[in-house]
């Protein structure tokens, strides 16, 4: 079995690492805060409401932050923002205990857009220091044909 597919091409270093955890926890705890805040702390009707389904969009991508898909954080990023959204005007239209989890949602978007972002950067940054280090590719390097003497 080749797994070398799966393999990152650079190893991870600890802040890409960090950034990893921190996204998989604050997308993870933006699923546990819409379900909660729905269905048992705030709901809008008694008994908790539909609008628990808004979490769905966010449970499509925790595979692909789990398998370290650099194209997922690309994307997370930007639909991170529709949450965002929501959060600010549920914060200021709300009433207690709703707007302090709305004020939650907020700080949990921020920093997956900071987390995914910031992961995205350091694992590009790495993947080209990793392709300056690496040798030559014997087969594309020209230069032993440009004098044939050597």
């Amino acid at each position: 079995m080749n797994t070398s597919s799966h393999l990152s091409p650079t190893p991870a270093t600890p802040s890409v690492a960090l950034t990893r955890i921190l996204a998989v926890g604050s997308l993870l705890g933006l699923i546990v805060l819409g379900l909660a805040w729905e269905l048992l702390l705030a709901p809008i009707r008694p008994g908790g409401s539909w609008l628990a389904l808004k979490v769905l969009p966010l449970c499509v991508p925790l595979a692909g932050l789990l398998k370290n898909r650099m194209y997922t954080y690309r994307w997370v990023s930007l639909l991170v923002w529709l949450y965002f959204t929501e959060g600010v005007v549920r914060a200021y239209s709300d009433k207690v205990p709703g707007n302090y989890l709305a004020m939650g949602e907020v700080l949990l978007c921020l920093t997956l857009f900071v987390a995914c972002a910031l992961h995205v950067r350091l694992r590009l940054r790495n993947a080209a220091r990793a392709s300056k280090r690496a040798p030559d590719n014997p087969e594309t390097d020209t230069s032993r044909h440009a004098n044939p003497a050597h």
